[in-house]
């Protein structure tokens, strides 16, 4: 019997994805490492990585399955609502093994045509999300802006990412308030 038709492996790599979801439910992508996912899902470490050789691969694998919490079903008034969804990224990203997950992940999807197309998606729905919560906040006259849609997601996630990421420094709440200013004037 074949590996890829092997009933324990199939078995094992529900184990792990059932684990890692869990995980990534309860306690960020930090937690969702070949370590905690073994542990959890009562398997051998060498399993997670017979079946996932890099962390990224796993929580993309892991991510597919579960719909991004962050930046879904904006509320009025928008911007302490923006405020909130920017301060839990900003989080969510510090942690160094999300930090360097992260990076990994831009790394890789550069000759990854898999990850490029799963990261792709994952910017799109962040885009799309974001564009929701502006337009909402301009029809309501909460938000005047003259910021090009395409820029607004580089202006507001852009610099909570390097800051995270590539100066492993936490995001002050004033860097937000900037952030949310520069993309025009708010009212109320």
């Amino acid at each position: 019997m074949s590996y890829s038709t092997d009933p324990r492996a199939a078995r094992s790599r529900e184990a792990i994805l059932v684990a890692a979801r869990g995980l990534l439910a309860s306690e960020g992508p930090g937690a969702v490492t070949h370590q905690r996912v073994s542990q959890e899902a009562g398997v051998g470490r060498a399993t997670v990585y017979r079946h996932w050789p890099r962390s990224e691969q796993l929580l993309l694998d892991v991510m597919e399955g579960a719909d991004l919490p962050l930046f879904k079903d904006p509320e009025s008034p928008v911007r302490p609502w923006l405020r909130r969804q920017l301060r839990q990224l900003a989080d969510e990203v510090l942690p160094p093994a999300v930090a360097a997950l992260s990076l990994a992940m831009m790394q890789s999807a550069i000759w990854d045509a898999e990850l490029a197309r799963r990261r792709d998606e994952s910017n799109a729905t962040i885009r799309t999300r974001i564009h929701e919560a502006i337009r909402m906040a301009v029809a309501a006259h909460e938000l005047e802006t003259d910021a090009d849609p395409a820029d607004l997601v580089s202006l507001l996630v852009g610099p909570i990412v390097y800051r995270t990421a590539m100066q492993r420094d936490a995001v002050p709440d004033s860097l937000i308030d900037r952030l949310l200013d520069s993309i025009g004037t708010w009212r109320g």
